[in-house]
């Protein structure tokens, strides 16, 4: 062994520990960065709105006009899903199919014709509508947080929560059509939170 490549093999050690750190610190800052969303995993629910709670039985379902948490407000597309949204519910409230059909895709549509749709909301009215978060989705979609209350005669409440007043805590995916946001169809085994008011 030649003495003149001892001192080139002492400072190799340290060049190579802090090549293989700044390799594996890149590698966990890209994973978190870059690493799409889960499609399996689902978004928390919203916690109870307490504007809804707060509104005295004789005045349910509550204002009907989409409001928006200081967190939903900040998404650059904020206003645009509350004006989907403020058309849904109105569109509801109304006995307005015409108006619904233009705020869900095709696919919802399809699912629900106009006489079934209105049997389904024959008695419905809807209000205490807010937006607690709204969040990136794969396919350049959204993901809507979001509670409100409905009253409806019991007979055409959920068969699983025979109540003339319920909340409900559940997501929205949103779509982006050429005329602006859809509401999609909610995935299969995703379960809204309901409880009586």
């Amino acid at each position: 062994m030649s003495t003149t490549s001892l001192p080139h093999r002492r400072w190799l050690v340290p060049v190579l520990v802090a090549v293989v750190a700044l390799t594996v610190g890149g590698g966990l800052v890209a994973r978190e960065v870059y690493q799409p969303p889960s499609r399996t995993s689902r978004p928390a629910a919203p916690p109870t709105s307490a504007a809804a709670t707060s509104v005295a039985p004789a005045d349910q379902p509550g204002p009907t006009r989409v409001q928006l948490t200081a967190d939903a407000a900040a998404h650059p597309d904020a206003q645009d899903v509350r004006g989907v949204l403020q058309n849904y519910f109105d569109a509801i409230n109304g006995r307005d199919y015409d108006l619904w059909v233009t705020t869900v895709v095709a696919e919802r549509a399809a699912l629900q014709g106009e006489q079934e749709w209105r049997r389904n909301y024959r008695s419905t009215r809807d209000g205490s509508i807010r937006v607690y978060r709204i969040e990136a989705a794969p396919d350049d979609g959204l993901t809507v947080l979001l509670g409100f209350t409905s009253v409806q005669d019991a007979a055409d409440a959920p068969d699983d929560l025979q109540s003339d007043c319920i909340r409900w805590r559940l997501a929205f995916p949103l779509t982006r059509a050429e005329d602006g946001w859809r509401i999609g169809t909610v995935p299969p085994g995703t379960v809204p939170e309901q409880s009586r008011c």
